[in-house]
């Protein structure tokens, strides 16, 4: 059970925590022998924490941090293709004060919303394990109970974030009978107060976004009807 009181203490152990070996090995092995292109650079190495205000009333929970992105650079989707399609998106719907997130200081700001993943250290192959996912799942029940009282929508990017984040929710609140299923344009209304509805979307992940199964115009559409739904737009 994490006890944290605050999003800034939560953040600030979710970055040193050690829990699976696999994965500690894996974000410090990158780290040290980094890609060529970065060979300059000092890599972030450790979990990633969410990104976002406090209070924030819509949150955009992933998959897990890419080995030369997040882990690079310390921040969710910063500093890959998927976290530029999904920045110039949120830009584009009125959410982030700018198209591109490069790294931590670099003036963006996020509007009334919270990017977080149910695993927040980079897997091998973009691949994390059950037990993973299991073992970092305490970081997101606190991270959503601590943003209870103002989240109004959550946007899933992903099947995998989809099924991981149901027993999450659960712990917070009632779900659906029979639950609901994952799916590109999924509405689904909880019950329970505070009103929270949960947005399906497929990942911004290249192998969908070369092929255009996902478009940007795709993106932005999810993206503007949960602002709408978390009244930001």
């Amino acid at each position: 059970m994490v006890t944290t009181n605050t999003l800034a203490e939560l953040d600030a152990d979710v970055a040193r925590c050690r829990r699976c070996p696999r994965l500690v090995q894996w974000r410090e092995q990158v780290a040290a022998t980094k890609r060529a292109a970065f060979a300059d650079e000092t890599y972030w190495g450790r979990p990633v924490p969410g990104f976002g205000p406090p209070g924030a009333s819509l949150a955009i929970v992933g998959l897990a941090p890419a080995a030369h992105g997040g882990n690079r650079t310390g921040r969710m989707f910063t500093g890959d293709r998927s976290g530029d399609v999904l920045f110039q998106a949120l830009y584009d719907v009125g959410l982030a004060s700018q198209p591109r997130s490069t790294r931590p200081g670099d003036g963006l700001e996020l509007r009334g919303t919270r990017i977080t993943a149910p695993v927040h250290c980079a897997p091998p192959a973009n691949k994390p394990t059950p037990a993973e996912r299991d073992e970092c799942r305490p970081w997101l029940v606190r991270e959503f109970e601590l943003l209870r009282p103002t989240l109004r929508a959550v946007v899933v990017l992903g099947a995998f974030g989809w099924q991981a984040l149901l027993p999450v929710i659960a712990r917070v609140r009632p779900l659906p009978k029979p639950l609901p299923r994952f799916g590109h344009g999924t509405r689904v209304p909880l019950p329970g107060e505070p009103p929270l509805t949960l947005f399906g979307c497929y990942h911004v992940s290249q192998q969908n976004t070369f092929t255009g199964r996902l478009t940007p115009a795709m993106l932005r559409d999810v993206l503007a009807l949960a602002a709408r739904e978390a009244g930001l737009i």
